[in-house]
């Protein structure tokens, strides 16, 4: 497909999205468990789209949450009726099992919030007597802790930096954001789409991501008869909320970072348009082609060592006495 063609798949697709994201607040949602666009990057969001040939497709502010694992074993967890002329049984119908980590098989979210939790009683988020321990939907434990043997299921606190995506109307495009999000420690950002197909071309589709801010602990589990028990004291509860705040302000400080950085990518790239040339390039971008550059070097000394090598073998066969 044509560079043209392909340009006007992403304006459609874009269009359509930026449709989507000016129907009203009390009217958007979204498939996430929150249902909309976090405030934490909505201004960023918008910046990005009223950019030439990028659009956001999915985003996440960060979130703390607490996390209910799935089933981890094939149990039965209802039964269906299934009748037909003459003839009526009915049938164990199993849930899906969770995957590694706990997702799908019936876990659930017990607590999330795109804001860092306030540790005051006189919080809005943590009113006076409500403990965290309360808050995140765990009872005290009866009992000393875990039995010695059960697949148990159970409850992670976690925090999660933003993650971001955007798709671009060309590898140039892309690069900027992937550029942007290196520079402000999204180290793990890159792209997919980068080959395109004959029918919708090369439209990347950036993620920005970050695995050095996550953090994930074990504070609780299902007991036997099914209460959602902790495993920590409140005391713990509230160090690992602090480091959850300390995460958020980090955060922050990278998403803000970015939005600078690529904001002024952009610009750049935008002006070399202008100007009828594209000279200009990221430093991520001169980065790679240096490497590139050094490598192809490299073969190309090695390969010509080598037949300097034979040259000089021969050169020796030819004056040696018979």
């Amino acid at each position: 497909m044509s560079q043209g063609h392909a340009s006007s798949s992403f304006d459609q697709k874009k269009r359509k999205i930026l449709e989507q994201l000016s129907v009203p607040k009390n009217e958007y949602n979204d498939l996430s468990p929150k249902g909309s666009i976090d405030e934490g990057i909505r201004d960023l969001i918008k910046e990005i789209n009223t950019r030439t040939g990028l659009v956001t497709t999915s985003s996440c502010a960060g979130r703390v949450s607490v996390f209910l694992e799935g089933q981890k074993n094939d149990e039965v967890i209802d039964c269906i009726s299934l009748e037909s002329p003459g003839d009526s049984a009915i049938y164990p119908f199993r849930q899906q099992k969770a995957t590694f980590g706990g997702k799908g098989g019936g876990g659930n979210w017990l607590y999330i919030s795109h804001e860092p939790l306030s540790l005051s009683n006189q919080g809005e988020d943590l009113p006076e007597h409500i403990s965290l321990t309360s808050l995140f939907g765990l009872q005290e434990s009866p009992s000393a802790g875990l039995g010695a043997s059960g697949e148990y299921r159970f409850v992670h606190f976690k925090f999660e930096p933003m993650i971001l995506h955007v798709s671009a109307a060309s590898s140039a495009k892309a690069q900027l954001v992937i550029s942007a999000a290196l520079e402000a420690g999204f180290r793990e950002s890159g792209a997919i789409n980068v080959s395109g197909s004959k029918s919708h071309g090369v439209t990347p589709i950036v993620g920005v991501r970050s695995i050095a801010l996550a953090l994930d602990c074990i504070i609780g589990y299902v007991d036997t008869s099914g209460a959602v028990v902790s495993l920590v004291t409140e005391e713990y509860l509230r160090t690992l909320v602090a480091i959850a705040n300390d995460r958020f302000k980090e955060n922050y400080r990278r998403v803000e970072k970015f939005r600078k950085s690529l904001l002024d990518l952009c610009t750049k790239h935008e002006n070399s348009e202008k100007d009828g040339h594209l000279s200009w390039e990221t430093k991520h971008a001169r980065n790679i082609r240096k490497r590139e550059e050094g490598l192809k070097k490299s073969k190309e000394s090695i390969k010509e060592n080598r037949e300097m090598a034979d040259i000089t073998a021969l050169d020796t066969l030819h004056i040696m006495p018979i």
